[in-house]
This record gives structure tokens, C-alpha cells and sequence, in this order.
């Protein structure tokens, strides 16, 4: 099921209060979880709805700007927070509030 809703190319997503994975085996990656429930920290922060309309606008800037979907993607701030923080244990226990605003 979960492979229909996240299409080929996308392993997993955070959408309050849940992780939706592809694959069972994601569970026990601790990257991969990190990096989802950095987003899940991100959505809480900006109290949900607003996070997905700024995730939304910015892919949309990043887009006209690069040109390129996955470079769009990679560039986007909430998105650059979680890939650079994903692999540190306490990251999410030492965020500061925002912390993603560093990365626009």
C-alpha cells in the first residue's frame, strides 16, 4: 500500500504525527527515522498546516531557481536541516527552536 501513496522515488515521509515508510526494513535505519522525525519536529514548530505551505513554496522557489526537481528537493531548507543533522544521536534533544531558518 504505502508504496502507491509514496510513488518510485520517494523511501518515506513525516506527515503529522505519523512516519509513513516503503519498506518495513526503514524502521531500523536510525538515519532514515532521524532524519523523519526531524521533519515531524519541524511540522510541530510551525504548528502543522503552515509547514506544509512554506515546504510547498519554497520547492516551488527552489525549482524556478534550479531548474531541477531533486535539486529543488535537496535545496529546500527543511529538507537541508534533516539531511546535514540525520546521522547525530542527540540532535533532536540539542535543536534549538527554528533551527531549520539557518538553512535558507
Amino acid at each position: 500500500m504505502n508504496k502507491y501513496l509514496l510513488g518510485k522515488s520517494i523511501s518515506g515521509a513525516s506527515v503529522w504525527p505519523f512516519v509513513i515508510v516503503k519498506n518495513k526494513e526503514l524502521k531500523e535505519d536510525f538515519t532514515f527515522i532521524n532524519h523523519e522525525k526531524i521533519h515531524l519536529q519541524q511540522q510541530l514548530e510551525l504548528l502543522i498546516i503552515p509547514f506544509y505551505l512554506w515546504y510547498f513554496t519554497e520547492y516551488l522557489l527552489r525549482w524556478l531557481q534550479y531548474k531541477d526537481r531533486f535539486l529543488a528537493y535537496k535545496n529546500i531548507s527543511f529538507e537541508r536541516e534533516a539531511y546535514t543533522q540525520e546521522m547525530k544521536e542527540n540532535y533532536l534533544e540539542e535543536r534549538r527552536f527554528w533551527a531549520f531558518l539557518q538553512f535558507l
